[in-house]
């Protein structure tokens, strides 16, 4: 006798048969999307810096242009949703990018690069770098410093001057919030990013040398070099001798180092780094292009609108100068990777 099978059978063994099949397919397609997946970048070095004054290269430099001309003039651009410029990154790891000025900014844009699954920021060290004010009793046009400390110029109580006693300064810390005003850098990574770089042969401009004359103090006459100082993060441009002075007052009250070098961003990303991957590999670098306050012959507001021919000069020098001097820093990192990406190396005495 013939064997029977129900006709509704022939059509529940075709269906199964399909699902298998495009199960399988399914399955097949995951593992080859899996196998062709790029790989998080290893990042070695982040560069970050915070405007450009027009295209990556081939024009006026500002902030990122010669660190992108030399370590990420052949790479491709990554996107990063939250970040204000693409990030690049070069087969050593060494990555970059513009990440927009002032405190809110820069921070939104490190907080979406490094939470972003593109990048591996496990083993990373930060460059901060950027131009800066600097107080003629401290510095001059074209130094290059290291920060010691990055102290936050905002997060605090102020009050009008004629509304204080008079001499006093017209400021106090808000308690409480020591973790977010202030961050001490990594003393050990702070010393070899200065002896590494110390030596480094800065450049000059005859108009900054014609500059440093209008002013008395012996640090602001001086030619350029590197040093180690206090950074402070002001999203407001603070400027004349008053508010220096308030600018120093309130490094030394939080037990900082002499305040060098006026910026805008460094103790926002600090922030940032600190609750995603800690501080003890970020650098923040600055260069001086102006003084944080006009001469002892002219007014602030003089000094911060300045007649044509009477700014400092001195600009493209010190945008080289910061590049030269940290390349040295990030070249010796990438190196020797072997001794540097499981933390910062004893320092030989």
């Amino acid at each position: 006798m013939a064997s029977y099978l129900p006709r509704f059978s022939f059509g529940v063994l075709r269906a199964t048969a399909l699902a298998a099949a495009v199960l399988a397919a399914a399955a097949g397609g995951a593992h080859a999307q899996d196998a062709g997946a790029a790989k998080p970048v290893a990042v070695k070095v982040f560069v970050g810096a915070m405007f450009e004054i027009g295209k990556n290269t081939g024009d006026r430099a500002g902030e990122f242009q010669l660190w992108f001309e030399r370590y990420s003039k052949d790479a491709k651009p990554i996107t990063v949703p939250g970040a204000l410029n693409p990030v690049f990154c070069n087969a050593d790891g060494v990555c970059g990018s513009v990440l927009g000025m002032g405190k809110v900014n820069s921070s939104a844009s490190v907080q979406a690069i490094v939470l972003n699954p593109q990048f591996d920021f496990s083993k990373a060290y930060y460059v901060i770098s950027g131009v800066a004010g600097t107080p003629p009793s401290r510095g001059t046009i074209g130094d290059v410093t290291w920060g010691s400390w990055l102290v936050d110029y905002d997060l605090g109580h102020r009050w009008a001057p004629e509304e204080g006693k008079p001499g006093e300064p017209v400021f106090m810390p808000r308690k409480g919030y020591e973790n977010y005003r202030r961050f001490q850098l990594n003393p050990s990574l702070v010393q070899w990013a200065l002896r590494l770089s110390r030596d480094t042969q800065l450049q000059d401009s005859e108009s900054a040398r014609r500059y440093r004359l209008r002013y008395p103090d012996p640090q602001a006459r001086r030619a350029p070099h590197v040093g180690v100082g206090t950074h402070m993060t002001g999203d407001t441009f603070f400027h004349g001798p008053g508010l220096s002075k308030e600018a120093q007052y309130i490094a030394k009250s939080y037990g900082a180092d002499d305040y060098v070098a006026t910026e805008m961003e460094a103790a926002a990303i600090a922030l940032v780094l600190a609750r995603s991957h800690g501080t003890d590999r970020i650098m923040s670098l600055r260069g001086a292009v102006n003084f944080d306050q006009g001469n002892p012959n002219e007014t602030t507001l003089a000094h911060l609108d300045p007649a044509p021919g009477e700014t400092a000069g001195g600009f493209a020098e010190t945008v080289a100068n910061i590049t030269q001097v940290g390349s040295v820093v990030v070249d010796t990192i990438v190196r020797d990777w072997a001794s540097w990406q499981n933390g910062v190396p004893a320092l030989q005495q």
